[in-house]
């Protein structure tokens, strides 16, 4: 499934007028050191990408890869988990852009592909959402840790209190004096508390949230996710994304390292 079908950046003559017109106060105040994303894209005279279900950005460090997927996935205000820092010129340069109008004569002949709009729950991962997602499994359980503490010295403090009924604001404690001297020291901490979550590997917790976002018809721009994943979790995730596109109907737009 194709949802986008093509993209435009802004060529060095759009973002010579766009510097020129007058009606931009920030570019007249020249108070700025940089002026990204203007002239990253244009200086390698990346203008436009063509998509199939599988497309790849392959370069180096520098050559606008993650600036190309960040830009696009603003223009298509696809969802993203991160914080993304944008700098003073950032919209300004995404309204430049076009994107996956009707499609163009030469490009319907051309392709085979269906099309269709994009699917509201499509969405870039970055590799700060991964690493905040194993960052976030690994504060909830030290929360729990803490937590469990604290119920293993309140079962002793419960169950051995000289605690007396003498109105019905007591009764609240009246159950859990009950509760504690019920059970053992490990039921009673169990039943107040939920279970730690697993952790994995960094690795496989990294697998384990593209394999979590990925939904069946879906665009999904991913930004270099070979991060935190061996040569064998990468395999296993090429194959995962192949699987996506042939069978469910999903649409990746991927910027790697990764041979």
């Amino acid at each position: 499934m194709i949802y986008l079908d093509w993209f435009k950046f802004p060529d060095d003559e759009m973002e010579f007028d766009y510097f020129i017109d007058p009606s931009n106060m920030n570019v007249k105040r020249g108070c700025y050191d940089t002026y990204y994303p203007f002239k990253v894209l244009s200086a390698h005279r990346f203008e436009r990408i063509d998509f199939e279900p599988i497309t790849i950005l392959y370069g180096g460090n520098g050559s606008g890869k993650s600036t190309a997927l960040n830009v696009i996935a603003e223009k298509a205000k696809l969802n993203r988990d991160s914080a993304f820092n944008k700098s003073s010129f950032y919209s300004d340069y995404v309204d430049l852009c076009e994107m996956n109008p009707e499609a163009e004569p030469e490009l319907e002949s051309k392709s085979s592909q269906p099309r269709s709009k994009i699917p509201e729950h499509s969405r870039i991962i970055t590799s700060d959402d991964v690493f905040d997602y194993m960052l976030n499994i690994r504060s909830l359980n030290e929360g729990i840790d803490v937590r469990r503490e604290e119920l293993f010295q309140e079962y002793l403090d419960v169950k051995y209190s000289r605690f007396q009924l003498k109105s019905i604001a007591d009764f609240d404690q009246l159950k859990r004096v009950n509760q504690s001297r019920s059970k053992t020291q490990s039921k009673f901490v169990r039943s107040e508390l939920i279970d730690n979550v697993r952790e994995y590997s960094n690795g496989e917790s990294a697998f384990q949230y593209f394999t979590e976002k990925i939904e069946e018809n879906g665009l999904y721009l991913l930004d270099e996710p070979e991060n935190s994943l061996s040569p064998k979790r990468q395999m296993e995730l090429a194959s995962f994304i192949e699987d996506s596109m042939r069978f469910f109907e999903c649409q990746f737009v991927i910027s790697t390292h990764s041979p």
